[in-house]
């Protein structure tokens, strides 16, 4: 065999094994891949309601169950002394506890008349959720204590007492986180009165 024939040879080989690579690399790419035989990370689709993965902080979560996460992880972030983001979690759990009672409000005044049953069962939630709402509110401005932040927490404790009424635990504490912040003068509930105010903390 010359030397020519012989170089024939060779470019022809070469171009073959070429062609198999490619025509292996073009079947990999048309083969389904199977479950678990991927590393690449598969799409979520947040409208998907087989989706159970938990939702990102800008993805809605108006529901009890929300609220009542978001303040599990102010707890913890409380036990942390991360208060920046005690605040803001709690801050997102008022904020959904007031558009659950606020919702439930209105559902209540649409079957009024109608439903008393399906009325009051809405009733009890509005009522339910605006009771959460404002514990929301008194931790966070329990927070806003801590980082002292008065003017931040003084707004919040009046919210309180207006909403729950000053005869109400929650209103006493609240008005007593008043006095001791020195925003109001006169204790409540008065000495001898039932109860003392050093006891509302």
């Amino acid at each position: 065999m010359n030397f020519a024939a012989v170089g024939s040879l060779i470019r022809f080989t070469s171009l073959s094994l070429v062609a198999v690579l490619s025509l292996l690399s073009s079947v990999n790419a048309q083969i389904p891949q199977l479950p678990g035989t991927t590393n690449q990370p598969q799409p979520i689709d947040p409208n998907n309601p087989n989706n159970l993965r938990p939702t990102t902080q800008n993805s809605s979560i108006l529901s009890l169950e929300g609220g009542d996460r978001l303040m599990k992880e102010a707890d913890q972030a409380v036990s942390a002394q991360n208060y920046t983001l005690a605040a803001k979690k709690l801050q997102e759990a008022r904020q959904v506890y007031n558009q659950l009672s606020n919702f439930y409000q209105d559902l209540n005044a649409s079957f009024s008349g109608i439903d008393n049953r399906v009325s009051d069962s809405q009733r009890q939630k509005a009522l339910l959720t605006a009771q959460k709402r404002d514990e929301a509110t008194y931790q966070l401005a329990l927070v806003h204590r801590a980082q002292n932040q008065p003017e931040l927490a003084v707004p919040l404790l009046i919210q309180i007492i207006k909403s729950q009424n000053p005869t109400r635990d929650l209103g006493k504490k609240a008005y007593q986180q008043l006095f001791e912040l020195g925003f109001v003068d006169s204790p409540y509930p008065r000495q001898g009165s039932g109860s003392s105010s050093s006891s509302q903390k």
